[in-house]
C-alpha cells in the first residue's frame, strides 16, 4: 500500500505551483479524515486532519507536492517511475513525496489503534514550496492562526539526511539577508585617473574586508554565518571609461547568533569613508528547537528503536518551510530521506528509505501516545 501510495504520487506531474491529481490520491488515502483545500491564486494548499480527543496534543505533519521541473540528461521518463530492484526513479522521489507518502501511510496505519493521549492529528500539504512559497504554507498558518489551531509540535519531512537514513534531524536552519552595495564615484577618461572617482579601486579595500567575514563562530548546531559575495558589476563595457559607480551583491546565511541588524552595522562601519548605498532584506529567518525538547527527544528516540544511532542533530543546508511553523512557536524538526540527488536528472531513492521513514514516523507517533519520551 505504501509503494502503490508512493508511485501514485510520483506519476503526477506537479510541478510548481500545479497539484495536478496529488490532492486527489491523498484525500482517498486518509478517507476518514477531514480533507479542506486552501486555493490562493495558483497555490493549491490541502489540510487533512483528524481529531480523536478533547485534550491533548496538536501532531502535525508537513510537506509539499510540487516539484522542480524535470530537465534533461534523464535515462527514463521522469514522472514514469522506473523501478530498478530497491531503487525508484522519478522527479520528486527524494524532493519530497518520499517525505509525504511515508507520513501519510504512518498516519493511517496509526489512527487505527484507539488513540486516548493524542488530541488531534493534521496535515499540511502545499503545491508551492518549489516557487516562491508567498501562497502555500505560510498562508495555511495564517488561517489557523485565526482559528486558534495551531498545532503544539510539526514534523517537516523533507530529504535531510547525509550517507544513511537516519543520520540526520535538521533542528533549525539558517535565514537569509541580502544585500546589495552601489559605491558611487565619478565616470571618466582611463588616461585621465586623477579627473575620475573610480568606485572600483575605492572599493577594493572594502570587498577584502568582507570576502568571506564570519560575522559570529556558530555553534554545534549552526556553522558560522558567513559574508557570501554573489555579485560584482561596473562600468559600461568599455576599456577605456571608469565607472560611476561599483555594485556589490552579497548574501548570508545567518544563524540566530546574528542578526540583520548586525550585518548592516558591520557593513556601514567597514563604508563609512566611502559614498555609496546600500539595501539589505532578510528573505527568511533563522530558527532553532531545542534538542531536548519532546519533539526532538521523540522523534530520536524513534529512530533508536529502529537501531538507528548516533543521528546528527544539525541546522544545516538552506531553508525550508519549517521555519514558517517556528515563527509561531511551533516546535519543529525535520527528517526525511538521503539528499544526495534533489533536483538532480536522475532522482532516486531506495524505498527501504521510505519505508524505514515510514516506519520511525508510526515509532513516533506510538512512543508519543504511551508518553514514553523520557
Amino acid at each position: 500500500m505504501l509503494k502503490k501510495l508512493f508511485i501514485d504520487l510520483l506519476k503526477e506531474a506537479s510541478v510548481t505551483p500545479d497539484a495536478k491529481n496529488c490532492y486527489k490520491i491523498t484525500s482517498e488515502f486518509l478517507s476518514n479524515f477531514d480533507n479542506e483545500i486552501l486555493a490562493i491564486n495558483n497555490t493549491t494548499n490541502q489540510i487533512l486532519s483528524k481529531e480523536f480527543n478533547k485534550v491533548g496534543l496538536h501532531i502535525c505533519f508537513c510537506g509539499h507536492i510540487d516539484v522542480v521541473p524535470s530537465g534533461n540528461g534523464w535515462e527514463s521518463e521522469p514522472f514514469l517511475p522506473t523501478i530498478k530492484d530497491d531503487l525508484i526513479i522519478a522527479r520528486g522521489t527524494q524532493d519530497m513525496k518520499s517525505g509525504v507518502a511515508a507520513f501519510l501511510y504512518a498516519i493511517k496505519e496509526f489512527s487505527k489503534n484507539n488513540i486516548k493521549n493524542i488530541r488531534k492529528i493534521s496535515i499540511v500539504l502545499t503545491s508551492d514550496e518549489e516557487g516562491d512559497g508567498k501562497d502555500g504554507v505560510i498562508k495555511v498558518l495564517e488561517e489557523l492562526d485565526k482559528r486558534n489551531d495551531l498545532p503544539n509540535m510539526c514534523i517537516v519531512a523533507e530529504p535531510t539526511c547525509e550517507k544513511n537514513f537516519g543520520d540526520s534531524i535538521k533542528v533549525g536552519r539558517r535565514g537569509s539577508i541580502h544585500a546589495s552595495i552601489k559605491i558611487l564615484g565619478t565616470q571618466g577618461h582611463a588616461a585621465y585617473p586623477s579627473k575620475c572617482k573610480n568606485p572600483v579601486h575605492l572599493g577594493a579595500s572594502f570587498l577584502a574586508k568582507i570576502s568571506g567575514f564570519d560575522l559570529d563562530n556558530g555553534n554545534e548546531f549552526f556553522e558560522p554565518s558567513k559574508i557570501v559575495i554573489t555579485n560584482l558589476s561596473a562600468g559600461i563595457g568599455a576599456s577605456n571609461v571608469t565607472p560611476s559607480e561599483f555594485k556589490i551583491m552579497l548574501n548570508v546565511r545567518n544563524s540566530p547568533l546574528t542578526s540583520k541588524q548586525d550585518l548592516e552595522d558591520f557593513l556601514r562601519e567597514n563604508l563609512k569613508n566611502l559614498d555609496y548605498e546600500l539595501e539589505i532584506k532578510q528573505s527568511s529567518e533563522p530558527f532553532y528547537t531545542d534538542a531536548n525538547s519532546i519533539l526532538v527527544k521523540t522523534l530520536k528516540k524513534a529512530l533508536e528503536n529502529q537501531g538507528i544511532f548516533n543521528t546528527s542533530l544539525n541546522a544545516k543546508g538552506g531553508t525550508s518551510d519549517a521555519r514558517l511553523f517556528a515563527k509561531y512557536g511551533v516546535l519543529v524538526c525535520e527528517l526525511g530521506v538521503v539528499n544526495d540527488k534533489i533536483h538532480a536528472a536522475n532522482e532516486s531513492v531506495p524505498f527501504s528509505e521510505v519505508v524505514a521513514l515510514s516506519n520511525t514516523f508510526l515509532e513516533f507517533l506510538n512512543l508519543m501516545e504511551a508518553n514514553n519520551v523520557n
